[in-house]
Order: structure tokens, then sequence, then C-alpha cells
């Protein structure tokens, strides 16, 4: 399995390195390292710049940025599991996945389907794969046509097992967490109501995503430990700030495994995407509030007054994510679609995750 966690310590890729973290925990995983060639600030802008002008499609397989790769041995599964398609240029390190890998699967979170044919320069390499996957439900059959190749839509997901709050369930101190994207005026809102009513609201000040971090368990750790100790969880579509980048496409983003795992209150608007039914289908899964926080002083009290109705949320949201939101459950996913069969190990962390369900579920 190929990660990035030798050079980018990006906050927003620390997900990414739970998910893998997670396989490689309950299966026999190589992980291949990639690391940057000497002067990899001016190589990778250059290869970028040179894939979008390249009308041979050719040189995002070309590896000007990255130390070289060899890979031995023989493997069942090479798994490529990227945030991003300008990612797919680590994949030029590598050499030899294909002879010796017997089946091979492409996982890409983040792609709009308005940017599917601009990407094509791209996503041209992706025609050596044996199966792609996809982040977002929006975009698959779109992808399918353009390409003629097998796609599949495999959501993001959390370690529910670190994010659990059971069996030993914190106290509530943070009256609301938000992470990340959220409206201008919605966040005023909820200033303005910590000010005059003396509630502890903890949010970014600076553009966290994007921040750099040590170590990225101990930073998924802090936001897990932070989250089962708050009592509403903001949550709203992904990239719900900038519409010209999604053109209308409503997504699931992170912030609804997290805020359920963590068996918080989630507060915020639903995306408009058949999935979010499927996925979030259980009573009070999200407690909806205009996007202009007009409603949420309002909708806050209204919960404050109702605690057995908060704790009854925070339990169901909690035994729902163990059971359909670990990262187990993408994996097994993944096998599925590549024709490998569950280990033992999985099995074992599956009975782990319902045995913890069971815990959220009992309500003394």
């Amino acid at each position: 399995m190929l990660t990035a966690r030798g050079y980018a310590h990006n906050a927003f890729r620390c997900g990414f390195y739970e998910a893998q973290d997670v396989l490689a925990g309950v299966d026999d995983v190589d992980l291949i390292v990639v690391q940057p060639k000497p002067h990899y600030a001016i190589r990778q802008p250059l290869q970028k710049y040179l894939v979008w002008h390249d009308f041979t499609r050719r040189v995002v397989s070309v590896n000007m940025v990255f130390e070289p790769v060899r890979m031995d041995g023989e493997y069942e599964l090479f798994v490529a599991h990227f945030p991003h398609i300008q990612d797919l240029i680590q994949l030029s390190a590598v050499k030899g996945w294909k002879e010796r890998c017997r089946r091979s699967i492409c996982w890409i979170d983040e792609v709009y389907a308005a940017d599917v044919l601009a990407y094509g320069t791209w996503l041209s390499i992706l025609k050596d794969f044996d199966h792609v996957a996809l982040g977002m439900s929006g975009t698959v059959e779109t992808f399918s046509r353009a390409y003629d190749r097998p796609c599949h839509f495999v959501p993001g997901a959390v370690d529910a097992l670190r994010f659990s709050p059971y069996p030993d369930c914190p106290a509530r101190v943070i009256d609301i967490y938000s992470i990340g994207r959220i409206g201008v005026n919605l966040h005023r809102a909820l200033l303005e109501r910590a000010e005059r009513e003396k509630k502890y609201y903890l949010h970014d000040t600076f553009l966290a995503s994007y921040a750099l971090v040590y170590d990225h368990r101990q930073h998924r750790q802090l936001i897990a430990n932070t989250a089962k100790r708050s009592r509403y969880f903001h949550v709203a579509p992904a990239k719900m700030d900038v519409p010209e980048e999604t053109k209308g496409q409503s997504e699931i983003g992170f912030r609804y495994y997290e805020g359920s795992a963590a068996g918080a209150v989630m507060v915020g608007q639903v995306p408009d995407c058949e999935p979010f039914q499927a996925m979030f289908g259980w009573p009070d899964s999200v407690i909806e509030i205009k996007p202009d926080g007009s409603d949420v002083a309002a909708v806050l009290s209204r919960l404050e007054a109702d605690r057995e109705r908060v704790s009854a949320i925070g339990r169901r949201n909690a035994a729902e994510a163990l059971l359909r939101h670990d990262w187990l459950y993408r994996w097994k996913r993944i096998y599925e679609i590549v024709g490998l069969s569950v280990t033992g190990e999985m099995r074992l962390r599956e009975d782990r995750l319902k045995t913890l369900a069971e815990a959220a579920r009992d309500p003394g």
C-alpha cells in the first residue's frame, strides 16, 4: 500500500493515514513510503504544470519528484489511497507494482463530477489499475463513462474504536466543537451565543486543514479526545463554502463520521445526496440548523431543555457509527471489489465494534 506519510504531514491527510493504519492492523500489509527527491519544492510544481499541459498524457507517469522504490516479492493486492487527484504523481515512483501484484485498486477521495474531464491528463494513469474507487457518490457515473474503468463508490470513515467514548465515557465539558469549514454567519452566531450564555465553543482560528502536524496518530487522537468530550459537533456538506468547486454537487464530509463516532449530537446541515439517507438514516442523526445561524440559539436551547433526548441521540450516533462507519467496513468493501477474502483479524475487529455498539445502546 502506497503512503505519503513520510513527507506529507498536512492535517487533512491524517484521516487517510488513519485508514491505512486500520488495514495494516488487520492484514499483512507492506507500506511503500515514498520520499521526495532533492529540490522537491521545485520539482513538484514543475511536474504538475507539465501534466496539466501535456497533450500526450505521459508526463504523469514520469518520476520527476520522488526517490524510486523497487517492489520485491509477490502480492495479492496493490492499494493506492489518495485524498486528491494530483497525488497520482506518487505512482511513478514505484517500480514493478503491476508485475508483482495480482490485483490493484486506486481509491481517490475527492473528485467532483465537474472536474472529471478537466483532469484527463492526470486520470489517464488509472488505465493500469483493475479497479477505481471514489469517495464521492455523485462522480462515479460520470467517471465510469469518461474512462471506461470499473468504478465504485467507497466513502470516507473513521477509526471508530479511537473515537468512541465507550466503555468509559468522559464528561462532555465542551459545549460545541467545530473543525474546518463553517459559514461566516453561523460561526458569528455561535460566537455570540457562547459570549452571551458563557458556553465553551471550540473552533479553528487558522486554516487548520493544511497545517503541518508532528505525528498523524497523535493528531487524530487529539481530535478524538476532544470530540468525545463535546456535547454538540458542527457538521456540513463537503466544501460547503466553495460552490465554484463543487458546482452544486453535495457530498458527505468527514465530520459526519467523526461526530457520530464520538457520540456527540451533530448540528448543521444534511447533504443533498442519496447515500446520506442510507448511511445516516437513523432518527436525529443530524439536528438541522439554518446555514445563516438565525435559529441556532433556539435549536440549541430546545436541546438543552431535553437532556434525555440529547443523551439518546449521542448513544445512538455512537452505536450506529461503530456498526457502519469504521474504516474496517470500507476495507471490507475494497476486498469485496477486488475479490479477496476477509482475514481473521478483520472479523475480530468487527466483533469488537459490535460489542462496543451494544455498550453504547445501553442507557444504564
